[in-house]
């Protein structure tokens, strides 16, 4: 055997007798994403599935790995839903912006193939306890499909956890803001029609064998036959209502919406079409004049208690970079109305839900994939989450990155 197929080998060997160990995390207060606290609590990892949750045992025997938590705090992987990490890594240099395909209606499009593994700015969310994320596209109509990654991979096959989970459709807006304040949309008719046209032919297509071969159209499918989600980006109370009465009229079997600022007006509506909310970014401004200055704030807690799922993402500004702040909006929700397990839900196993996935992740229970992390301070609180491990699937993540590389660098060059 040539030398370097030895090392491969070894190097192989040795990470797959790492996952394979059973280990023992000890002594940390389990967060498990359901509502439930365990004080002095104890997480078995086996083969990259959780084994054990519950009160720290009294015999440690039959754990090949054992790690004191010290009484920290562990919680489970934090998911960024409707995510462009990994597909834009500087905004202002063309190059290295992949979310955007040209044209109207690309719903095959597949976001997938375009993700970077190798991202900077994904390991500074990794260092907040963001290990997951729905990748997005975005411009168009239809933008694509996204796909559901985490963030421990050579590659976006490596990474990819659900591949094409659902379309992503843009509503367009119904009114437009001026400094005269707001006024209805001169083209929103026009492309309200152009958009139901587009869905209807879809769906036609899909029904019947046809000579034709449409790719566009065809990619449509699994929105018709329930095993893709449509996600539809509206936020006006009249876009999410038309949203809504689409779906009835096509027979859409699961839609989720976006953004959905106005969602408070039409609980009732959203819950008799058992339809759940990836709300706006928290930390933003009122949409209107006559809002509460801190109506974004409370959303979050508003939709909770009139009983809509909701999950918290981060789409806008400079959204990459700021997905590492997910944690904290939840904290902000927990400021305005939540409980603080019930703003931890919004980032964790309410987003599973929303995804599909939650039978695999999303909270801290026996069986489901060991993605989970341990926090010196309060995750939800800037001031003190501190992450100290973290693992993906029962393996070890580096919570290093390349800002704190450089802290580092430049205080020992000038601590002197």
């Amino acid at each position: 055997m040539r030398k370097s197929n030895l090392i491969y080998s070894l190097a192989l060997l040795s990470s797959l007798t790492a996952y394979s160990q059973k280990t023992l995390i000890n002594h940390v207060t389990i967060h498990t994403g359901t509502g439930r606290v365990i004080e002095n609590g104890a997480v078995g990892i086996e083969n990259g599935k959780i084994s054990y949750v519950g009160n720290s045992p009294g015999s440690t025997q039959g754990y090949e790995h054992l790690i004191d938590g010290q009484q920290a705090h562990l919680y489970p992987g934090i998911i960024a839903p409707n995510s462009t990490l990994g597909l834009v890594e500087i905004e202002a240099v063309r190059a290295t912006r992949d979310a955007y395909e040209i044209g109207e209606f690309n719903p095959n499009v597949r976001s997938l193939i375009a993700y970077n593994a190798e991202s900077d700015v994904t390991a500074t969310a990794v260092t907040n306890g963001v290990l997951m994320a729905q990748i997005s596209p975005r411009g168009g109509r239809i933008s694509g499909s996204s796909s559901i990654v985490q963030f421990k991979a050579w590659n976006w096959e490596d990474a990819a956890y659900v591949k094409d989970d659902g379309i992503h459709l843009e509503w367009p807006s119904a009114y437009s803001w001026s400094r005269n304040g707001l006024s209805k949309s001169k083209n929103y008719e026009d492309q309200y029609r152009e958009m139901v046209h587009f869905l209807e032919l879809a769906k036609a297509y899909n029904q019947e064998a046809s000579p034709l071969n449409d790719l566009r159209l065809a990619a449509m499918k699994g929105i018709f036959a329930g095993t893709q989600t449509l996600y539809v980006h509206a936020y006006a109370v009249k876009e999410l209502r038309e949203a809504i009465q689409l779906k009835k009229t096509l027979d859409i079997p699961k839609m989720v919406l976006v953004g959905a600022y106005d969602a408070i007006q039409i609980v009732d509506e959203l819950k008799a079409n058992n339809i759940p909310v990836i709300l706006q970014r928290v930390h933003s401004l009122p949409a209107r004049a006559e809002d509460d200055v801190d109506l974004p704030y409370k959303l979050p807690f508003l939709l909770h208690k009139a009983g809509i799922l909701v999950a918290l993402n981060n789409e806008g500004d400079m959204e990459q970079a700021g997905v590492r702040n997910l944690p904290f909006y939840a904290g902000t929700a927990a400021a305005y109305g939540l409980s603080k397990e019930e703003a931890l839900q919004t980032i964790t196993i309410n987003t599973a839900k929303i995804l599909g996935i939650d039978s695999r992740c999303g909270s801290v229970e026996v069986g489901k994939d060991a993605t989970l992390f341990i926090s010196s301070g309060d995750a939800l609180d800037m001031r003190s989450n501190n992450l100290t491990h973290a693992w993906i699937k029962g393996e070890s993540v580096n919570l290093s990155n390349r800002q704190m590389e450089l802290y580092q660098k430049y205080k020992d060059k000038y601590k002197k």
